[in-house]
């Protein structure tokens, strides 16, 4: 059996209904050294930029270029993959796991559930905690 007919199989109701496959934009914040992966297209990107340098690492690849560009794509760190709507998100989530990417989850396919935790309060906090940290 191949990778993605075995990673189908082991996708029932209860993988689904735990959720592991997604994570919200709160916690993927909050994760140390994760990886925030827009695979949105050129023109979305290039219309609307999402810069989290305050929070976690942005790797923009869209998602025609995972093919020949998936080694920029740490395996080592957590991965949220984002696009505008779910769909593609979903297909290169897919794609990752058959490669063998364990720590990949599907991060919030709206502007609103991004743009939500980047207001003033939440953007102080995480600053604030970075300080900390350090």
């Amino acid at each position: 059996m191949d990778k993605l007919e075995e990673l189908l199989k082991s996708m029932t109701f209860d993988y689904f209904g735990s959720g592991g496959h997604k994570i919200e934009m709160e916690q993927l914040l909050a994760t140390k050294d994760a990886i925030f992966l827009d695979v949105r297209s050129r023109q979305e990107w290039e219309s609307l930029q999402i810069r989290l340098e305050h929070h976690l690492q942005v790797l923009w690849i869209p998602i025609e270029e995972i093919p020949d560009r998936y080694q920029e794509i740490p395996r080592d760190k957590p991965v949220g993959v984002f696009c505008s709507a779910g769909t593609r998100s979903t297909i290169v989530y897919l794609y990752l796991r058959a490669l063998g990417y364990e720590n990949v989850r599907i991060a919030p396919s709206n502007y609103d559930a991004v743009t939500s935790q980047l207001l003033p309060g939440k953007l102080y906090k995480a600053l604030a905690g970075r300080k900390t940290d350090q």
